[in-house]
């Protein structure tokens, strides 16, 4: 099976590349991904010249250029997704989540092969009890959110309208390998190492439940193989904590493991002003894909925390390189030829 992975370069999908091509011996992955900021090849540097493995640098809204790949089935990670961006400037989010997904949606309109939408639990906005399920309302409270759930409609439209085989994933926060600095875990954990202060926004006090990331690829994959078209399936690992407290956990254990005093550590802990249109809480059921698909979240989050500390740790000159901008010649480098 040849599957086109769109936004492959980025955190989650590098490493859902990563678990099919060890998880499916014999899967043909072509990954397409315009290598925006948050696109880091280097994210996929192990597995660059495993035979099985092909980079295309593109946009998901050039339908020339998708038309002229060969692919059996699409899962779609693309997209534009911090929120603090899409507060300072919503044009990225709504030509890439919206008008991109939409032109992606034409060609496999037209191949009539099955196509998995990467979503998140930011389209149902803000609860401040109870839990999100799939046939909850769609409530986005940022122009990130909103582009992300355009895109879902999209997709179901497609599959009502046209009859394509489209399944939505929304999954709850991802932590992880490979996460962009500017993400909450790997920024505190960063800004530890180096000294500088962790911002908080507001009273730290929002909730968010949290996922290792290879539990949601895990996830994914079952959907991609196993789901039915047509549905919404919530990923979620049921993990809920305050942000607050997130960030004090990962401080004590930055200090525990480099030697640093846990009061030194927690006293970079900088509250900021609050974040516009900030969601307090959000919080999914995700008990139908564990119902129909047998899935359930296998990473302990205390283990996981440590495992991430412990990756961040040891790959230092990773998220370094990002934070100067360095990576960026990575692709350079090499496949020769320029970053547009």
């Amino acid at each position: 099976m040849k599957i086109l992975v769109t936004g492959g370069a980025g955190f989650i999908g590098s490493n859902f590349i990563r678990h099919i091509l060890s998880a499916h011996p014999g899967y043909r992955i072509i990954n397409l991904d315009k290598l925006t900021y948050a696109g880091n090849l280097e994210n996929l540097s192990d597995v660059e010249n495993n035979p099985d493995y092909r980079f295309v640098k593109g946009d998901i809204g050039d339908r020339g250029l998708i038309e002229g790949i060969e692919f059996d089935a699409v899962v779609n990670f693309a997209a534009e997704s911090h929120v603090d961006r899409s507060i300072i400037d919503a044009s990225p989010f709504l030509q890439t989540n919206v008008v991109g997904t939409q032109g992606l949606l034409e060609v496999v309109r037209k191949r009539n092969c099955r196509f998995v939408h990467i979503s998140t639990d930011e389209v149902y906005g803000s609860t401040p009890d109870g839990l999100f399920a799939e046939d909850s309302p769609v409530m986005p409270n940022s122009p990130y959110a909103a582009s992300k759930a355009s895109s879902d409609l999209l997709v179901r439209a497609y599959h009502e309208t046209y009859g394509i085989e489209a399944i939505i994933t929304r999954c709850s926060n991802n932590y992880g390998p490979f996460q962009f600095p500017e993400k909450l875990i790997p920024l505190v954990i960063a800004n530890a190492l180096e000294g500088r202060p962790v911002p908080v926004y507001g009273d730290g006090r929002n909730v968010r439940d949290w996922i290792h990331v290879l539990d949601h690829c895990k996830a994914v994959d079952l959907v991609f193989h196993r789901g039915r078209p047509g549905e919404v399936y919530n990923i979620g690992g049921n993990n809920e904590w305050l942000n607050i407290d997130l960030v004090r956990l990962l401080l004590s254990t930055v200090a525990r493991r480099t030697g640093k005093t846990e009061t030194g550590a927690l006293g970079l802990i900088t509250f900021v002003e609050d974040r516009a249109g900030h969601d307090r809480r959000y919080a999914i059921d995700a008990s139908k894909i564990g119902r129909e698909l047998g899935w359930r979240p296998e990473t302990g989050f205390e283990e996981g925390m440590e495992k991430t500390v412990e990756w961040y740790l040891a790959n230092r000159e990773w998220w370094a390189r990002i934070i100067s901008g360095q990576y960026r010649e990575y692709y350079k480098v090499q496949y020769g030829q320029r970053l547009g």
